[in-house]
C-alpha cells in the first residue's frame, strides 16, 4: 500500500503520481522509495507500454523534501550522505532515463530542483500554462545544483548557465521555445493532453519503442551524457563540504526556499 504516490494503470498507460498535495509533493526519501517501486513495476508490467508521472493537487513537485532532510540527515556523515543521495536521488533518477519504455512528466504548478530533476529525466514533457521550472539551489543552498545536471542536455549550455546562476523561473512557454517541453497547454487540458499523447505513443509496438529511445539514449551517451551526469554527481557531493552549504545548514535547511530569487513569485 503505497502512502506517498498513487499509483494507476489504465489499460496500456500507468500513470504514477506524486501524492503528498499538502506538501506541494515535496519529494521525500519515503515518497521516491515507492516512485522508484512504482517504475519497477511498470516496466515489469507486460500490458503497460507508456508511463506518464505527475502530481495531484496544484503542483508536480517542489523539490527535495528539505524539512525532512534538516531533520534526518543534516548530521551525515560525508560518507552517509553520499551514500544516501547516490540510492535515492542519482541512481532513481537514472532509472527514470534508463527505464525501457516511454515515459511522459505530467506537470502543473511548481517542478522545482528535485521535481526538475524527475520531470526533466522523462522523455517527453507536456506542461500547463501555470507550471514553471527552477533550480534555485546555487542560492538558496550554496550546493552545485542537483545531484544529477540534466539542465544543459535538455535546454543549453548557455542557458543551463543562467538559468543556474541566476536562480531564475522558465515559464513553460519559455521551456517549449528551448525545447525542454513538448507541449504547452492550458490547465483544465493537461491530463487530457497527456493521455492522448500516451495513447498515441501506446499504439506503436514496444519492442520499436525500446529500441529507438535505446539507440537515441545511447547517442546521448555516446556524446558524454551519462559520464557527464556521473561527474557532477562527484561535484555535488562537494559541493556539500563548502563553507557556504554548511553556513546554509546552520541556518536551517527547511527555510532555504525563502531564499530563492523567485519566492516572492507564486
Amino acid at each position: 500500500m503505497n502512502e506517498h504516490i498513487l499509483y494507476e494503470t489504465d489499460g496500456a498507460i500507468a500513470h504514477i503520481w506524486h501524492n503528498r498535495p499538502h506538501a506541494r509533493n515535496a519529494e521525500s526519501q519515503g515518497l521516491l522509495q515507492e516512485l522508484d517501486d512504482a517504475l519497477q513495476a511498470a516496466s515489469a508490467d507486460d500490458a503497460v507500454r507508456v508511463i506518464v508521472i505527475g502530481g495531484k493537487g496544484d503542483h508536480f513537485s517542489a523539490g527535495h523534501d528539505l524539512k525532512e532532510a534538516a531533520a534526518k540527515r543534516s548530521n551525515f556523515t560525508v560518507e552517509e550522505r553520499w551514500a544516501f543521495e547516490e540510492r535515492y536521488y542519482f541512481r532513481y533518477a537514472m532509472n527514470i532515463w534508463d527505464c525501457p519504455k516511454p515515459t511522459i512528466a505530467q506537470v502543473s504548478g511548481a517542478c522545482i530542483a528535485g521535481g526538475f530533476m524527475v520531470a526533466n529525466m522523462c522523455d517527453l514533457i507536456v506542461a500547463s500554462e501555470d507550471a514553471f521550472f527552477s533550480d534555485p539551489v546555487c542560492h538558496t543552498l550554496g550546493a552545485a545544483a542537483v545531484e544529477v545536471l540534466i539542465h544543459p542536455w535538455v535546454m543549453n549550455a548557455r542557458k543551463a548557465k543562467e538559468f543556474l546562476f541566476t536562480g531564475s523561473r522558465l515559464t513553460a512557454r519559455e521551456a517549449h521555445e528551448l525545447g525542454m517541453v513538448n507541449t504547452v497547454v492550458p490547465r483544465a487540458d493537461l491530463e487530457a493532453e497527456t493521455l492522448r499523447m500516451a495513447g498515441r505513443i501506446a499504439q506503436c509496438d514496444p519492442f520499436a519503442l525500446k529500441l529507438v529511445k535505446r539507440s537515441i539514449n545511447r547517442g546521448l551517451d555516446a556524446q558524454g551524457l551519462r559520464t557527464s551526469v556521473q561527474a557532477h554527481f562527484d561535484s555535488h557531493q562537494l559541493s556539500h563540504q563548502s563553507e557556504g552549504f554548511q553556513r546554509r545548514r546552520t541556518e536551517g535547511l527547511a527555510n532555504a526556499i525563502q531564499r530563492s530569487p523567485g519566492a516572492s513569485r507564486s
